[in-house]
């Protein structure tokens, strides 16, 4: 019996490991060269270093390297690039958390080094893990956001808009994070509902009488300048143009009927405050109010509160109200759940203050914005609805500027004379805190002596040009204009509002172009309960033990089959080892099928015909998939069509004939193994490679994807269910005979339709 090429008799992860070495010295695998075909770019989405990487983004960036590999096997020549979005608030608050000192405590120059510090560690163990994963991006030309080049390229395109007049200053009401001490646009909030209550007080109405208002926030008592009720309201249409004092503080508010006053919540009256939420923000502004700023940046009463000036929101908060209480204002407090706006990344209960800053118009393009949606392919198509929710749910312009420290300053100076604003030149990393002005004199009063801007960029401002900094935007104009709009844009459906968002709102006002020809957009990486993962809640599974329990191929295997495009997955330790077992079934029929040297096409049998008409069928579909960036399908497809059909039905007709050296036996058998092994190489692709390099020589990483093989007999597939049938019925029969399958069996006859395949079924059952 002729040995196999492939030793030991079972796959082991630890080859990844091996493999892994002889592809660092193999960089020309998976370059980009123009040569190889069309380019192709992919605008993938640069991770953010705050910790263990998430396993969720373990898999979902495997499954953008599956993308990469299957454009380069379809003939392309792919660009993808890899970054590191080193930007951010979440590594500021590392770095307070981990010397217990607010960032507003710090020398800046020596928090900025601190933070440097602690990023790198981290992003270089992102970089470790996607290596392991044997992805294929460009690491030697990985791109940092926090990088001086980088900056300077974010910089130079807020400077191309602001001298466009893009960008104006403007003290406003807008979301503002207290923990974080910043602004915040609306893509930084988030909504849950939390434990609230509800308290109804009576304010009392000059002239007599009083009107009672239900609400979450008595600590706005002294910010209160107006009372609504609704018009239809017959509750309170007597209270209407009277002049309610605030309970404690004195102050007073005239009661007017107001259609935004709800009827069903509540006592149907409201105050309106400085500012309590959004529609008080729209009031204010509708009804020209006089804002009272109640809280300060650091989340305390200010003065105006009195006796509760200094504390914080939720102490005040429960002051006022056992204030209110012991003074007889308070009717009833109820227990209620109340949707709430959270700071995405503090998780702090988001505040309404008004603060100055840097805005970006984007309220005007929205039309514009929602046309660049409809433009572009996504995948699936029913994820483009995230995007134009989005973009219909805006209700202020982008607010850019951050009062943080460990992001890319927002280049700009002031005059000290007269207060012009002076825009520097492209091209440079400029810090205003920190560098000279690089003007002589101002233009306008020719004096000498500037101010540097102190803010810095929302973080978004930076990552919306990663599409432009891939395609080389302002570098390698030829290449640009080659492959702009980018090819591929992958990434979570989280950041469907943020990213992908942002960044077609940059590239709209750059270039009057949408940013991308498809959009790949990914579910959330879950628990096995359909939980989010967090080590609070002991669900978290870190990737690296799961990748060296199980490898690599079995986490990606996992990833595809998993579930289908734009569907969260489920990531459970049973599920990865369920992945590995049809890799481990892959490399044992490789194992079998190479102690067959491969043969030139002999004379092919029925049986050989019927299995190439099935790898037809499994290649047309896998190619189309692979087209559509559907994952799903080649690896449940190759897993079935292997698992089901190759190895039980075609294997088991055709071993006899193989042993005795039949060329058509034997070519066929290389012939599906090679096609298998290419359609999975985007997916799994170390076992894959391992089995090629051993079986024919060279990379499997090399080859293209398979293409439908001509003058193959397709209508032998309309035979399938007849052959899967009639070995299913002969093993079956044995069962019941207490048979062994190696052993003959009488009384068993071949039907005529399966005439043309007796031969092998006689023998393949030893059928008397």
């Amino acid at each position: 019996m002729p040995e196999p090429k492939l030793a030991p008799n079972r796959w082991d992860p630890e080859f990844e490991r091996e493999l892994l070495r002889a592809w660092e010295g193999e960089p020309a695998l998976y370059a980009y060269t123009p040569e190889r075909g069309p380019t192709y770019v992919i605008d993938t989405p640069p991770p953010y270093p705050s910790g263990d990487w998430h396993p969720g983004a373990v898999v979902a960036y495997s499954l953008i390297d599956m993308i990469a590999r299957s454009q380069r096997m379809l003939g392309k020549a792919v660009v993808f690039p890899f970054g590191l979005d080193q930007n951010g608030i979440n590594i500021e608050r590392t770095v307070e958390k981990k010397y217990a000192k607010p960032l507003h405590e710090w020398d800046r120059e020596a928090f900025i080094a601190k933070c440097r510090e602690e990023i790198a560690g981290i992003g270089e163990g992102i970089l470790t893990i996607a290596k392991r994963m044997g992805m294929t991006a460009d690491f030697a030309h990985t791109y940092r956001t926090d990088s001086d080049e980088y900056r300077a390229f974010s910089q130079a395109i807020f400077i191309g808009l602001f001298n466009q007049g893009l960008f104006y200053r403007g003290e406003r009401p807008s979301f503002y994070c207290v923990a974080c001490e910043t602004p915040l646009a609306e893509a930084d909030i988030v909504y849950e509902e939390l434990p609230s209550k509800l308290a109804w007080i009576r304010f009392p109405l000059k002239g007599g009488g009083s009107v009672t208002i239900a609400t979450t926030r008595p600590e706005l008592l002294p910010a209160c300048r107006a009372v609504i009720v609704h018009p239809d309201d017959e509750r309170w249409r007597a209270s209407v143009g009277k002049t309610a004092v605030m309970p404690l503080f004195g102050n007073e508010a005239l009661v007017r009927a107001h259609p935004e006053a709800r009827i069903d919540f509540g006592s149907g009256a409201a105050m309106i405050c400085s500012y309590g939420d959004i529609v008080d923000v729209r009031l204010f502004r509708d009804l020209q109010l006089e804002p009272v700023k109640a809280i300060d940046e650091r989340g305390r009463m200010t003065a105006v509160a009195g006796p509760y000036a200094g504390m914080k929101v939720e102490a005040a908060r429960s002051a006022v109200l056992r204030d209110l209480e012991s003074g007889g204002f308070v009717e009833k407090v109820e227990s209620i759940l109340h949707k709430t706006p959270l700071c995405e990344r503090s998780r702090t209960p988001v505040e309404f203050l008004s603060s100055e800053g840097w805005y970006l118009r984007q309220l005007e393009f929205r039309d514009a914005l929602k046309r660049l949606a409809d433009e572009m392919a996504f995948h699936p198509p029913r994820h483009r609805q995230l995007l134009l929710d989005w973009i219909d749910s805006l209700t202020i312009d982008w607010p850019i500027s951050r009062r943080r420290f460990y992001h890319t300053e927002i280049p700009l100076w002031y005059c000290k004379a007269c207060g012009l604003v002076l825009v520097p030149k492209p091209g440079t990393y400029y810090r205003p805190w920190k560098d000279p002005a690089p003007f002589d004199e101002c233009p306008n009063c020719a004096g000498t002596s500037f101010a540097g801007e102190e803010h810095v960029f929302d973080t978004w401002m930076d990552s919306s040009c990663s599409n432009l900094w891939v395609t080389r935007y302002g570098k390698d104009e030829g290449f640009f204009e080659e492959n702009f709009p980018t090819h591929l844009r992958t990434q979570g459906r989280e950041i469907v509002r943020t990213w992908l968002y942002y960044t077609t709102l940059k590239s709209w006002l750059v270039r009057k172009q949408k940013p991308f020809q498809h959009v790949f957009v990914h579910g959330l990486g879950l628990d096995a309960r359909g939980r989010a993962m967090h080590r609070t809640l002991g669900n978290y599974l870190p990737a690296d033990p799961l990748i060296e329990k199980f490898g690599a191929d079995a986490m990606r295997f996992f990833a595809a089959s998993e579930t289908g495009p734009g569907e969260d997955f489920r990531i459970s330790e049973d599920k990865i080892g369920g992945a590995q077992k049809f890799i481990t079934k892959l490399w044992n029929v490789a194992r079998f099928v190479s102690s067959f040297p491969p043969l030139p096409a002999g004379k092919l049998l029925a049986s050989d015909e019927w299995i190439l008409a099935e790898l037809n069928a499994l290649v047309a579909e896998c190619r189309g998939a692979f087209e559509e960036f559907n994952l799903f399908v080649p690896a449940n497809r190759c897993r079935e069509f292997l698992w089901n059909r190759f190895a039980p039905h075609y294997v088991e007709m055709v071993k006899a004939r193989a042993y005795e050296g039949d060329g058509g036996a034997v070519h066929t058998l290389h012939a599906v193994l090679q096609d298998l092994l290419r359609l999975l190489a985007p997916i799994i692709p170390f076992c894959t490679d391992k089995i090629w390099r051993e079986v024919y020589g060279g990379s499997v990483h090399s080859e293209v994807l398979p293409s439908i093989r001509a003058g193959v007999r397709e209508e032998l597939t309309k035979l399938t269910p007849e052959i899967e049938g009639f070995n299913s019925e002969v093993w079956r029969v044995k069962k019941e005979r207490g048979v062994s399958l190696g052993q003959p069996i009488d009384g068993l006859a071949v039907p005529d339709l399966l005439k043309d395949f007796a031969e092998d079924l006689k023998r393949m059952h030893r059928l008397a």
